[in-house]
C-alpha cells in the first residue's frame, strides 16, 4: 500500500470509527438530561463530514473504500463505552471519556503526519492536519465539562 492509500485509509477508519462512537453514545444517553449531549452531536457531525472528504479524495486517488476497522473493535469499544456509563454517566464522565479518545487520536494521527509529510499528496495531507485540528478543538471544548 503506498503512502497516499495508508494515509487516506487511516483517515477514513478514524473518521468512522468516531461516526460509530458518537452515534452509540447519543443512543446511550437518550432519554437523559445530559448537557454534553448536543456536543457530542455536533462531534458526530462532524465526523461525518471527514467520512466524506475522505470518500471524495479515495475516490479521486482511485483507492477502494477501505473496510471499517472491524466488527469486533467496534462492539468491544460499544461494550467498554455502556460499561463505563452503567457506573458513571455524568457529563464529567463522558467528557473525560471523548477527551482521551481525542487524545489517542492526535497523537496517532500526529505520527502519520509526521511520517508522510514529505511523500503524500497535499490534499491527503491537508485532511489529516484537520482531522488534528477538528481533535485538539473538541479537547478544547471540553475541558469545561471535566
Amino acid at each position: 500500500m503506498n503512502e497516499n492509500n495508508e494515509l487516506l485509509t487511516y483517515i477514513y477508519q478514524n473518521a468512522k470509527m468516531g461516526v460509530n462512537s458518537c452515534t452509540n453514545l447519543i443512543k446511550s444517553l437518550n432519554g437523559k438530561d445530559n448537557k454534553i449531549k448536543k456536543l457530542v452531536e455536533e462531534e458526530l457531525k462532524g465526523y461525518e463530514e471527514f467520512v466524506k472528504k475522505a470518500l471524495k479524495l479515495l475516490k479521486k486517488h482511485k483507492v477502494e473504500e477501505p473496510k471499517e476497522k472491524g466488527i469486533i473493535a467496534d462492539f468491544m469499544s460499544k461494550m467498554g463505552m455502556n460499561m463505563e456509563l452503567m457506573k458513571d454517566n455524568s457529563d464529567a464522565r463522558i467528557a473525560d471519556m471523548l477527551t482521551k479518545g481525542f487524545t489517542m487520536g492526535n497523537v496517532d494521527i500526529e505520527k502519520k503526519i509526521d511520517r508522510f509529510e514529505k511523500e503524500v499528496d497535499k490534499d491527503i495531507l491537508n485532511l489529516a492536519k484537520e482531522l488534528l485540528d477538528f481533535g485538539k478543538k473538541q479537547i478544547e471544548i471540553l475541558k469545561p465539562y471535566l
